[in-house]
């Protein structure tokens, strides 16, 4: 396979959730579009972590600055960043469940962020 399929396609997911963000109202929906960014940069991190150990095989430690880089390190900042993308869903769902208990919509464009904004008891 050739190494630059893996780059196109986590390119083309990167720029699909980028469009998501900038083109989507609801909340979710946005949130759903940051996740797959993330997960694009997931594939681009370990595909160039497979595609530089290959074009570096035999050349010496000390020729490439990490003399004691340990094998698969791609797939270690992959596993930070589908943390890194929990932690997100968690804080960010609950803001968006928080909201629509107050305001009863989660459109990103009615979302007022003044201070003196009409507060909703329930």
């Amino acid at each position: 396979m050739h190494v630059t399929i893996p780059y196109v396609v986590g390119a083309a997911l990167f720029g699909l959730g980028v469009y998501g963000v900038v083109r989507r109202r609801n909340a979710i929906l946005v949130l759903m579009a940051v996740e797959l960014m993330l997960n694009a940069v997931n594939l681009i991190l370990v595909t160039a972590d497979v595609s530089l150990r290959s074009a570096l095989r035999g050349v010496p430690g000390e020729a490439w600055a990490t003399p004691n880089a340990q094998p698969g390190s791609g797939g270690v900042f992959a596993l930070f960043v589908i943390v890194l993308a929990a932690a997100e869903v968690g804080v960010g769902l609950a803001i968006v469940l928080q909201y629509y208990r107050m305001r009863k919509a989660v459109a990103i464009d009615e979302v007022r962020l003044d201070a003196d904004a009409e507060r909703v008891d329930g």
